[in-house]
């Protein structure tokens, strides 16, 4: 592929993606759940319901049904105390696209 076809990426200096400034949903999925459909009829405010993975499993990160990362949950400091963040530990390469 020649520098004319090349698709642009993150500093390549050939100017910006027309869509670079359209804001992406992320889902960033901690795990998975699969109660029985009575016990999930009975449950109401404060139930609890256990998922598949621990506090300090990966998370991964998705756009759409597209895996784009993997990472770790951590709290924010600072004036975002308390807030989640995802820590990326893995990329997936998006130069085809998403």
């Amino acid at each position: 592929m020649d520098d004319a076809t090349r698709p642009e990426t993150p500093g390549s200096g050939r100017g910006t993606h027309p869509f670079s400034h359209v804001p992406v949903e992320i889902t960033i999925s901690v795990g998975r759940a699969r109660p029985r459909l009575s016990d999930l009829l009975r449950m109401g405010r404060d139930a609890v319901l256990p998922l598949d993975s621990r506090v300090d499993d990966p998370v991964e990160l998705y756009v759409g049904d597209r895996l784009i990362a993997r990472g770790e949950l951590e709290e924010l400091t600072g004036d975002d105390a308390g807030r989640l963040a995802v820590r990326l530990t893995e990329v997936a390469d998006l130069r085809d696209g998403l």
